[in-house]
């Protein structure tokens, strides 16, 4: 079910919600957390349907603040908001408020969605592209528990790392860290058969990756070894090297959702690395909203 609401206000939005939620039948006792996603036009219909597949895991009140910029001057200062309110089989398993901001509006947008949170529920902000520079002390940002962000959006990623790491506050997290979490995975339990100490790592993929950077710097974290890092025509991570005394571990995912497992003295193993959906990254970052510590020490590392 769909309601459109033009030049409205929060308090119309809410009731509206509730309105559609007894047409539908569909409770609000459900939901676990309310998701704020701050995008633009281009980029909300992806965001929408990674959150709507996410909700099927963690049902959830998904809050879509898109800042609108009017052309002329005169309609650039008049402020307005228009909402998209979608309950039932278009919000996936939980509902969804689009909030078109205009004018004097956009730059108050956590007083628009703060009426809109669920109650007694957690809060977390998702910014797909374009993250403040600053991501706790952004007035939305201050709002939540978690911060998401994406540095594989930005135009300088490796720049977007240094800022991240020298205005982290415990709640932020990237994508491009979770992006990490099969390797990570299947890298613990390489060494956990290999039993071998590392001396040396090396992470190979394509230039300013950076999952990749998070990686080299999770290992100079985890094991106090040299990282080299090593440039490949990709995509993203295509192999990780760490040097032993009894030879190489070695994992290669040159493309598509396989790669292969090499470890001294044991036969080459077929495992499953895929690429992972916008919407499974939303999925597990909702799993888990305490600081993520490793992610922290990993991003300061050699700061």
């Amino acid at each position: 079910m769909k309601i459109d609401l033009t030049d409205t206000n929060s308090s119309k939005i809410n009731k509206a919600i509730l309105e559609a939620r007894r047409a539908v039948g569909t409770p609000a006792v459900g939901m676990v957390l309310t998701l704020v996603i701050v995008t633009d036009e281009e980029h909300a219909y992806d965001a929408v349907k990674a959150a709507n597949e996410a909700a099927r895991e963690h049902p959830s009140r998904t809050l879509v603040v898109i800042k609108r910029h009017a052309r002329s001057p005169r309609a650039r200062n008049e402020p307005r908001l228009d909402a998209e309110v979608r309950v039932g089989t278009d919000a996936g398993a939980g509902e969804t408020v689009l909030l078109r901001l205009h004018g004097e509006v956009a730059r108050r947008a956590d007083s628009v969605v703060l009426p809109l949170l669920l109650p007694d529920a957690p809060v977390v902000v998702w910014w797909p592209v374009d993250a403040p520079e600053v991501p706790s002390s952004d007035p939305l940002g201050a709002l939540a528990q978690r911060r998401i962000t994406d540095t594989y959006a930005v135009e300088d990623p490796l720049g977007a790392l240094a800022a991240r790491a020298a205005s982290y506050a415990p709640g932020d997290t990237d994508l491009a860290w979770t992006r990490l979490t099969p390797w990570r995975s299947l890298l613990a339990a390489a060494l956990d058969q290999a039993r071998a100490s590392v001396t040396s790592a090396a992470v190979e993929s394509e230039a300013e990756n950076p999952s990749a950077e998070l990686l080299a710097r999770w290992f100079g974290d985890r094991l106090d070894v040299p990282v080299e890092r090593v440039v490949t025509d990709g995509p993203v991570v295509t192999a990780v090297r760490m040097g032993t005394p009894d030879g190489e571990i070695r994992i290669d995912r040159p493309d598509g959702p396989v790669a292969h497992l090499s470890i001294p003295g044991q036969p080459t193993r077929v495992m499953a690395l895929k690429v992972r959906t916008t919407a499974e990254l939303i999925a597990e970052e909702l799993r888990r909203l305490d600081p993520d510590e490793a992610y922290a020490a990993a991003l300061r590392y050699g700061q």
